[in-house]
């Protein structure tokens, strides 16, 4: 079977951290350092794919005529560029580490030492995954990925239905020298009625070919 060219079609990719402010100089954030979504979105680029590119705060840059990015801090940031985005691309694949909650206030002002102990109180924030894989149309395909440290599989396969996405990429950081701030990954793809592809070690260049042909060979359509 001849693999879908994806030559001309628009996708939209997130990529690293968000940070969820505390107060004008600290925020709630995460170890992302967005080279999966990177070399996710120089790969299809490369195939001649037009790809947006949502990126919370990076150390990377990435100029390629086929790629315009959209900076973005927050997981609310990011949740309304994806939502604009959306209904004009044929592909989504969602790599960022969006924070789960933020908090509830944000301080105007510096918080100052003061007490032993300080409570913050937190609330949700939106699931992008999750509103996109509701949103969408039969002609749409949403990729999410799981970051697990326990019950990997399991894990992953609830995600995928319950966030109604076409694939789950799930990487573990147990996995010695792949995830967060590694230049290389270990994933498994997990699609849906149990089929699953599993990978070895790579460099994250690497990984991302091998996703965007698992997506080219078993969820896109001519």
């Amino acid at each position: 079977m001849a693999r879908i060219d994806i030559k001309g079609i628009q996708v939209l990719i997130t990529a690293g951290p968000t940070y969820e402010k505390l107060d004008p100089v600290r925020f709630i954030g995460n170890y992302s350092t967005g080279k999966m979504g990177y070399a996710l979105a120089e790969v299809l680029a490369n195939l001649g794919a037009q790809v947006h590119l949502v990126s919370g705060p990076v150390q990377l840059s990435l100029k390629h005529p086929n790629v315009q990015v959209y900076a973005v801090e927050s997981a609310l940031e990011m949740y309304d560029a994806c939502v604009q985005l959306f209904p004009k691309c044929q592909l989504a694949i969602m790599s960022a580490a969006v924070a789960d909650y933020r908090p509830a206030h944000r301080a105007d002002n510096k918080i100052k030492k003061q007490a032993d102990t300080l409570q913050i109180d937190l609330v949700k924030n939106p699931d992008i995954l999750a509103h996109l894989g509701a949103i969408k149309t039969s002609e749409q395909i949403v990729v999410g990925f799981a970051l697990e440290t326990e019950n990997e599989l399991e894990n992953a396969t609830q995600k995928l239905i319950k966030k109604r996405a076409d694939a789950i990429v799930l990487n573990s950081l147990r996995d010695p020298g792949s995830g967060f701030g590694s230049d290389n990954n270990k994933i498994s793809i997990i699609l849906p009625k149990g089929v699953i592809f599993e990978f070895p070690l790579k460099d994250k260049h690497s990984v991302a070919k091998d996703i965007i042909e698992c997506i080219q060979d078993h969820l896109l359509h001519s």
